[in-house]
C-alpha cells in the first residue's frame, strides 16, 4: 500500500468483511454529487427530447428512479449504512454534439456517515432507467464515467474530484 493510502475500512483486522462502526462520529452536514453520462444514437436522444418513448417521459422517470434508489442503497450494497436523506435531486443535461446526457445526482444528509454510495447508486439507477426505457431503439447505448465528483463534510473533510 501506498503511504498516502487509507487503510480498506471495511475489512478487521484479521480481513473479515465488516460493517464500519460509525457510532462515535459527529453528526454533521454531508453532501455527495455524482455523475455519470449515457451516449446514443441521435435519433434516440430525439426520442428522449421530444417525449416520444412508448414508455413515457423517460427523463422524469429516471429522475424518479434514481431519487428512489438514493433512499434504497443500503438495500442493495451490502456495507453500506442505511441512512436519512434530508434532500436528493437529480438532473439530466442534453448534449446534442455527443448524442448524450449526463446525469448529476446531489445526495444530503446530517449523519455520521456520508452520502456518496446513495449519490453514485442514484446516477447509475437513472441512467439504466433510460437504457431501459430506450433499449427498444437502440440497444447500443454505452453508460459510462460514473464517478463521485464532489464529497462535502465529515472527518475527512472536503473533496473535489480532479477529473
Amino acid at each position: 500500500m501506498k503511504s498516502d493510502q487509507q487503510p480498506l475500512t471495511h475489512f478487521d483486522a484479521s480481513g473479515q468483511a465488516h460493517m464500519v462502526d460509525v457510532g462515535k462520529k459527529s453528526e454533521t452536514h454531508r453532501i455527495a454529487i455524482a455523475t455519470g453520462v449515457i451516449s446514443m444514437q441521435p435519433a434516440t436522444l430525439e426520442l428522449i427530447k421530444q417525449g416520444n418513448s412508448k414508455k413515457g417521459d423517460v427523463l422524469g422517470i429516471a429522475r424518479i428512479a434514481a431519487i428512489q434508489a438514493s433512499k434504497k442503497t443500503s438495500d442493495l450494497i451490502p456495507l453500506c449504512h442505511p441512512i436519512p436523506l434530508t434532500h436528493v435531486s437529480v438532473s439530466f443535461n442534453i448534449d446534442d454534439a455527443s448524442a448524450s446526457i449526463l446525469c448529476t445526482v446531489t445526495t444530503e444528509t446530517y449523519g455520521k456517515t456520508g452520502v456518496e454510495m446513495e449519490a453514485l447508486t442514484a446516477v447509475s439507477t437513472g441512467l439504466l432507467t433510460i437504457y431501459d426505457m430506450c433499449k427498444a431503439a437502440d440497444r447500443g447505448m454505452v453508460i459510462s464515467n460514473i464517478r463521485l465528483a464532489e464529497k462535502r463534510g465529515g472527518k475527512s473533510g472536503d473533496w473535489v474530484s480532479g477529473i
